[in-house]
C-alpha cells in the first residue's frame, strides 16, 4: 500500500534523511524538522518500505497536514516480530 507522510508540525524541513526510492525500517528517522519555536523534531517512519517520491527539500516550509513524502509499505517482513 501507498501512504503519504504527513507533517504535524509549523517550521522549516531542517534534513531530508532518506533520498527518494531508499529503503527504509520502522522507527528510523525519515525527515528532522525545525519547528517555529526552535526546536528540533524528528519524523520517524511507522512501517518498513521504501520511498516513492519525496515532496520536499531540505529549507522548504512546511505546515500541519502538508505532505512530506509519499511512501511504500514492504508487504515482506524481515527479522523476527
Amino acid at each position: 500500500m501507498h501512504y503519504p507522510v504527513i507533517s504535524p508540525y509549523y517550521g522549516t524541513v531542517e534534513q531530508v534523511i532518506h533520498p527518494a526510492s531508499s529503503y527504509f525500517y520502522e522507527w528510523d528517522t525519515l525527515f528532522l524538522i525545525r519547528t517555529d519555536e526552535g526546536a528540533i523534531e524528528e519524523i520517524v517512519a511507522d512501517i518498513d518500505g521504501c520511498f516513492l517520491s519525496c515532496e520536499v527539500m531540505d529549507g522548504d516550509r512546511v505546515i500541519p497536514g502538508m505532505v512530506l513524502a509519499y511512501i511504500q509499505e514492504d508487504i515482506q517482513r524481515t527479522g523476527s516480530e
